[in-house]
C-alpha cells in the first residue's frame, strides 16, 4: 500500500514529539478520554513534557480500567499468593499471558479464557456480542492454539422487560453468527434474567483451544532488527476509545442507549467472522512453519496495546511507522490509528530472514500483511506518522506500569438487613397438589425454563469433536482423536448468592462449576474467571469485589485449582443501580477417554436413582424463593469445599470404571429441577421417594433446597452395592431414591408430573416471549 499523502496545508499541524516539547501549555482533552487530572500529570512527569495527541490516546486506552486493572490489581494479587507449586504443576502459561495454557497429557495442552463485552452488547447487541466472540478467539490463537469450541454466559433484564426483546435476540444472533461462521461449536453456557441487568447486560465469552506443547507461543518482541508485521483486516474507525470510554464508564441513567459520537465517543466494533476464519488458518500455518518469534492479537486498545505490550515484554525497544498500516478510512490521525479496535488483526514479530516466507503464507490465505516496524536497541517505543515522530515513550509505562488504586471499600450498611430478611417465614407447600403446582411453576419460570430458544441458534457439534453440549452440565470436547483424550468445561455464577454474601457466593460459583465438570466424569484441573461488578468508585461495590476475589482465591487453594487468567469488568451499572455482583467461573477438567464420560441425565430403564450429598434447609437466595415469593434475602447455602472435592473425586473414579449410567448436578431449583431436567433430557421418567434424613426436613424443603456438593446419579442394579461401598469408604453421604422408568416424574407424596406436561411447560416460556 502506498503511504498516505501528507495532510493538506489547511489541516491543523501534526502534533509531533518536537511540537509537544515546544508547546507545554497547550490544553489537551485528557478528561474526555477518561484520564483523571493526576493521571495526566503523571504522564507529563514520565515524559518530561506534555504528551502528543497520539501518546495521550495510547495512555488513555492502556490506562483505562478495562486494560490496566488499576482498581483490581491490589486484590487480584491474592490469586498468585495462594497458588502453590503443586497447583502450578500443569500450567504452561498463566496470569499475564493472552490466555492460560494447561498440560492435559500425552503432549497435548489446552488454552482457555473468558472475557466480557458487556457495554458494547447493550449499545449494539449483535455486533457487540459477535466481536466479543471474535476477540476471545484471537486470544486463544495468539497462544499458538487452534480454537476448538466457545461458550457464553449471558445476563439480561427480565424476560418480559421491553428492552430484553431487543438485547437478547441481538446478542444471541451475534454469538451464533460469529461462532457458526468460524465453524466453532458452542458447547454450553448460561442465560440469566434479573432486573439489575436490564440496563447493563453481561456478555461473557469463553474460548477453548488445543495445541501441542512445542507449539506454545507467547507475546513478546525480542531480537534487535526483527520485524513487526501487522496482518489481517485493515484498520478503520470502528471501536475507537472502546476500552477507555465505553467499557470503563458507567452508563448514563437518563439515556444509556444514546448513540456515541463517531469522533468523540466510541463506536462498537464491526466483526467479519469469515476474515477471522481465514486468519486462524493462516496463523496455524505460520506457527507450524516456525515463522513467528512472538505474537499479539489486536483487541481492546488495538495497536496501542499490541505495540506497547510486545515491546514491554521484550528485551529492546521498537519503532513503528503508521504510514505502513493498511487503512480502510481516509485521513485517519495517528491517535485514531493507534486507538482503533478494528477486528480480525494480529501483530507478529518475525526475523528478517523469515519475512518473505511469512508474507508468502499470508498471500496464500489472501490475508493482508505489512511490515510496520522493527525491534530496536534501547528501551523506547517510537512511532512515526507522515515522517514525523508522534510517539516516544518507555513502553512499560504504557503497558504495565499504569496507575494502581487502593479504592476505599466498606461493607454496605444494608447488608445486615438483607441477610436478616430470610425466606424462613414464607409459606411452603405441604399437600401433594401444592408441591406439584410449585414444581410446575418453577419449571416454566424464566429462571429455570429451557434455553433451547437460545442454544438451537448455535451449532453445537460442528468439527465432530463435541461429545457433550447444552443442556448437559458441562461441554465435552475430544482433543486427540487417536486416544479419545478430551476436556470438559463449564461456566457458572449466581449473582443472587453473591448479593447475599459475595465471598461465599464466589465460592459457590466455583463449586458449581467444579460439580458440573465432575458430573461428566472429568477431573477438574484449572480455572478462568470473568469478574463483573458495578463501579469501583462505590465502596460497597469494591467491598463486594474484594470479598469475591478473596473467596475465590481461598476456594481455588482449597480445591487445588490454579486461576490461569481472566478478566475484570467494572462499571456495570446504570446511574446508581449496579448489577448483582457476578463473578463468572470457568472450570476445565480432563477426561482420559471421552467415550467413558458420564451421560447427562437418567440412565436406562430400571437403573437405580441415587442422590449423593447432604440436603439442608437452605432456601435463601434460591430459585424457589425468587420465583414463588419474589424474595431475595438471608444467607446463601453453606460452602463445603471438602465435600465438593470428595464428590468430584468419587464421581471421576466411578466414571473411569464405567460405574455410572447418568449424572446431573443439583443447583438452581434443587432436587426437583434436577429430576425434571434429567428426565426430560433422556425422555425417561423416574419413580422416587424422598430421603427422610437425620434432619427431618419437609418434602418441599428437600425438593427445593439448593444445598451444594450434591449430585443425582443413576447406576445399573448390579452396581449399586459397589457404589454404596465407594460412598461409605469416602465418607460420602448417599441415598437411594428409586428407579428410572415410566412417563412421569413420580415423587412419593407429590402428585405425578407427566413428562409431556413438563416438556410443554419447560419449552414454551422463552419462545412465547421472544418469537
Amino acid at each position: 500500500m502506498q503511504p498516505s499523502p501528507p495532510a493538506p496545508s489547511s489541516a491543523p499541524p501534526v502534533d509531533t514529539v518536537e511540537r509537544a516539547a515546544g508547546t507545554p501549555d497547550e490544553a489537551q482533552p485528557h478528561a474526555a478520554l477518561g484520564l483523571r487530572d493526576e493521571e495526566y500529570a503523571r504522564i507529563r512527569d514520565i515524559l518530561g513534557r506534555r504528551p502528543t495527541e497520539a501518546e495521550l490516546a495510547m495512555y488513555s486506552v492502556m490506562w483505562s480500567e478495562h486494560c490496566s486493572y488499576k482498581s483490581s490489581k491490589v486484590h487480584l494479587r491474592r490469586f498468585g499468593e495462594t497458588t502453590t507449586e503443586a497447583m502450578r504443576a500443569r500450567l504452561l502459561a498463566g496470569i499475564g499471558e493472552n490466555a492460560g495454557v494447561v498440560d492435559v497429557g500425552d503432549g497435548w495442552a489446552v488454552t482457555f479464557k473468558i472475557e466480557s463485552h458487556n457495554h458494547p452488547s447493550y449499545v449494539e447487541p449483535h455486533q457487540g456480542a459477535a466481536t466479543g466472540v471474535g476477540g476471545i478467539v484471537r486470544d486463544i490463537m495468539a497462544m499458538g492454539a487452534r480454537p476448538v469450541a466457545v461458550m457464553d454466559g449471558l445476563r439480561v433484564g427480565p424476560l418480559d422487560a421491553p428492552d430484553t426483546a431487543r438485547v437478547l435476540p441481538g446478542v444471541v444472533s451475534g454469538v451464533g453468527f460469529y461462532g457458526n461462521c468460524l465453524g466453532l461449536p458452542n458447547i454450553g453456557g448460561e442465560v440469566v434474567f434479573d432486573p439489575t441487568y436490564a440496563g447493563n447486560p453481561l456478555v461473557n465469552a469463553l474460548c477453548v483451544g488445543v495445541l501441542r506443547h512445542e507449539d506454545l507461543h507467547l507475546a513478546f518482541a525480542s531480537g534487535t532488527g526483527n520485524k513487526i508485521v501487522l496482518f489481517g483486516a485493515r484498520t478503520g474507525l470502528d471501536g475507537i476509545g472502546g476500552v477507555s470510554v465505553l467499557a470503563s464508564e458507567t452508563f448514563d441513567a437518563a439515556d444509556p442507549t444514546q448513540a456515541p459520537s463517531r469522533k468523540k465517543l466510541p463506536s462498537v466494533q464491526v466483526g467479519d467472522p469469515f476474515a477471522e476464519k481465514v486468519l486462524i488458518e493462516c496463523c496455524l500455518e505460520l506457527f507450524g512453519a516456525g515463522l513467528v518469534v512472538g505474537i499479539q492479537d489486536l483487541g481492546g486498545a488495538g495497536l496501542s496495546c499490541a505495540t506497547s505490550e510486545l515491546a514491554s515484554a521484550g528485551d529492546g525497544g521498537m519503532h513503528v511507522d503508521l504510514d505502513a498500516v493498511p487503512l480502510r478510512a481516509a485521513d485517519m490521525t495517528a491517535a485514531e490509528i493507534l486507538s482503533s479496535e478494528s477486528q480480525e488483526r494480529m501483530c507478529a514479530v518475525v526475523t528478517p530472514e523469515n519475512v518473505d516466507a511469512f508474507m508468502a503464507v499470508c498471500r496464500r490465505w489472501d490475508v493482508t500483511a505489512t511490515v510496520i516496524g522493527e525491534v530496536t536497541d534501547g528501551d523506547r517505543l517510537r512511532i512515526t506518522h507522515h515522517g514525523a515522530t508522534v510517539v516516544d515513550v518507555p513502553p512499560r509505562t504504557v503497558a504495565h506500569d499504569g496507575p494502581v488504586y487502593e479504592r476505599p471499600y466498606a461493607r454496605p450498611e444494608w447488608q445486615d438487613a438483607l441477610q436478616a430478611d430470610t425466606v424462613a417465614g414464607r409459606p411452603r407447600p405441604s399437600t401433594p397438589g401444592e408441591i406439584a403446582e410449585q414444581v410446575r411453576g418453577l419449571v416454566a419460570s424464566p429462571a429455570l425454563a429451557s434455553r433451547a430458544w437460545v442454544t438451537e441458534q448455535y451449532d453445537r457439534y460442528v468439527r465432530g469433536n463435541t461429545t457433550s453440549a447444552t443442556p448437559a452440565d458441562a461441554g465435552v470436547v475430544r482433543v486427540d482423536e487417536e486416544t479419545g483424550r478430551g476436556v470438559a468445561i463449564s461456566i457458572d455464577a449466581n449473582g443472587r448468592f453473591c448479593q447475599l454474601d459475595p465471598r461465599a457466593g464466589a465460592q459457590l460459583a466455583l463449586a458449581e462449576s467444579v460439580r458440573n465438570v465432575a458430573s461428566s466424569g472429568a477431573v477438574p484441573v484449572a480455572v478462568t474467571d470473568c469478574l463483573n461488578f458495578g463501579s469501583p468508585e462505590d465502596p460497597a461495590v469494591m467491598w463486594q469485589f474484594a470479598e469475591a476475589v478473596a473467596g475465590m482465591a481461598e476456594g481455588c487453594a482449597a480445591l487445588g485449582l490454579p486461576v490461569t487468567g481472566g478478566n475484570v469488568s467494572f462499571y456495570n451499572q446504570t446511574g446508581s443501580t449496579a448489577i448483582l455482583p457476578t463473578p463468572v467461573v470457568g472450570v476445565l477438567g480432563i477426561l482420559s477417554d471421552v467415550t467413558r464420560a458420564v451421560p447427562h441425565g437418567l440412565g436406562p430403564e430400571g437403573h437405580a436413582v441415587w442422590l449423593l450429598g447432604e440436603t439442608r434447609d437452605e432456601l435463601d437466595g434460591s430459585a424457589w424463593a425468587g420465583v414463588v415469593h419474589d424474595h431475595l434475602g438471608g444467607r446463601p447455602p453453606q460452602v463445603d469445599l471438602a465435600a465438593e472435592a470428595r464428590l468430584a473425586a468419587l464421581v471421576a473414579g466411578a466414571a473411569s470404571e464405567g460405574l455410572l449410567s447418568g449424572a446431573h448436578d443439583l443447583s438452581d431449583g434443587g432436587l426437583a429441577q434436577a429430576l425434571v431436567e434429567a428426565a426430560l433430557g433422556t425422555g425417561r421418567g423416574a419413580r422416587v421417594a424422598l430421603p427422610s434424613g437425620p434432619r427431618g426436613l419437609d418434602a418441599a424443603t428437600v425438593l427445593f433446597s439448593e444445598s451444594g456438593a450434591r449430585m443425582l446419579v443413576t447406576v445399573a442394579p448390579g452396581d449399586e452395592a459397589e457404589l454404596a461401598r465407594r460412598c461409605a469408604d469416602a465418607g460420602q453421604p448417599a441415598a437411594r431414591l428409586g428407579e428410572v422408568g415410566g412417563d412421569a416424574v413420580a415423587i412419593e407424596g407429590v402428585d405425578d408430573l407427566p413428562l409431556a406436561e413438563l416438556r410443554s411447560l419447560w419449552e414454551a416460556t422463552l419462545p412465547a416471549a421472544l418469537d
